[in-house]
């Protein structure tokens, strides 16, 4: 890979500086045991630019993400920054990236590794082998809709508004991206929204059912609405391969499918973008998990969601399945050796801190990697 790829890192607050510098250790692996380097630029988000500029991004970091081939996101918020007003506080980062950058397609997967299998709430035989991708819209729907707001009203009450919007083109492209993810895995994708109570749903299954009609008859599509679904992730998760879905949807949806594998400390995600003509495509790749601040400089945090972040960023961003297997891979056989951190410990395992674990996965790296 040419060394001109340009990577811009953003650690933010709580335990994101340090499960970004286990990731940044390997970035350093792949420069000297696999020859591939980057433009790394690094920068403040959230609490951490409150902090220092005022505001939790700054318009100069947008630009650099603009310019950045992929941008790698840790962590963002803590108590600290709870009194700061509402369009300044720390999680406004997260947001003015997906919106400025276009990024409308969020990838979370759930995925229960054998060694972690007695970690998920639900019985092993439920959640052996379960892999699934929920594709969720980021940009738009009842978060972004307008109107909204908080208004007073005549009689001395005040009504709360926010606006459940789509457009086709809004649902198509995100559509897409599960159908081609669905390409590449077992062919299967499943649309989410509530169309027996919103229109907004309604339009969304039409249209998702015109597209595959239109374009992607080999993908096998069906249906379910969101309560539904809810329900049958945690009866038979195994049943679904690509789930797609709307952002209030997605958000919750997520969130209930990542702790059927046992701790969000575990799991990475991505947020794409739209191709432009050169091929290139805008990203941010971040772990689900929050900045822990209550942990937060105690060397206890699991960087292990941050580091298969990276693995995705190769993967989506570069085209370096090869590589994004092996650091999986490598992530996948330190936990079978019995090492865990505090959130995914248990009964007969080596406990470790945040180091020791990204050092694990170097040593293991160097084994698989030669």
């Amino acid at each position: 890979m040419a060394p001109n790829k340009k990577l811009l890192v953003l650690p933010g607050d709580g335990i994101g500086p340090e499960v970004m510098r286990e990731a940044g250790r390997i970035v350093g692996w792949l420069s000297r045991r696999r020859g591939i380097s980057f433009d790394i630029s690094e920068d403040l988000v959230g609490g951490a630019s409150i902090d220092v500029h005022g505001v939790p991004i700054r318009d100069e970091v947008i630009a650099q993400a603009r310019e950045a081939d992929a941008v790698l996101f840790g962590a963002v918020g803590g108590p600290k920054w709870a009194g700061v007003g509402f369009d300044v506080r720390p999680e406004v980062a997260i947001l003015r990236l997906r919106q400025e950058l276009g990024l409308f397609a969020n990838l979370r997967p759930a995925i229960v590794l054998d060694p972690l299998i007695d970690s998920s709430t639900l019985k092993a035989d439920i959640v052996r082998g379960l892999d699934i991708m929920i594709v969720r819209e980021t940009v738009g729907g009842i978060y972004f809709g307008e109107p909204r707001g908080i208004e007073d009203m005549p009689d001395g009450g005040r009504r709360g508004v926010n606006t459940e919007i789509y457009t086709t083109f809004e649902i198509e492209r995100v559509a897409r991206v599960a159908f081609d993810l669905a390409r590449k895995r077992e062919g299967r994708v499943c649309s989410v929204e509530k169309s027996n109570v919103m229109e907004s749903g309604l339009l969304w299954r039409q249209v998702v059912t015109e597209l595959q009609a239109r374009e992607y008859r080999d993908v096998q599509l069906s249906h379910m609405l969101a309560d539904n679904c809810a329900m049958q992730l945690v009866r038979n998760p195994r049943q679904f391969d690509v789930i797609v879905t709307g952002n209030l949807f997605g958000d919750m949806l997520s969130d209930l499918s990542a702790m059927l594998t046992g701790s969000l400390g575990m799991l990475p995600s991505a947020t794409l973008g739209t191709r432009d003509a050169q091929g290139r495509r805008p990203a941010l790749y971040e772990p689900i998990h929050g900045s822990a601040p209550d942990i937060a400089g105690t060397g206890q945090a699991n960087p292990l969601a941050q580091i298969l972040s990276l693995a995705m960023l190769l993967r989506y961003s570069f085209s370096m399945d090869a590589e994004a297997d092996l650091i999986e891979r490598a992530c996948t056989n330190v936990l079978a050796s019995g090492l865990r951190t505090a959130d995914i410990m248990s009964a007969g395992k080596a406990k470790v801190g945040t180091g020791v674990m990204g050092e694990a996965v170097l040593r293991e790296l160097d084994k698989l990697g030669g």
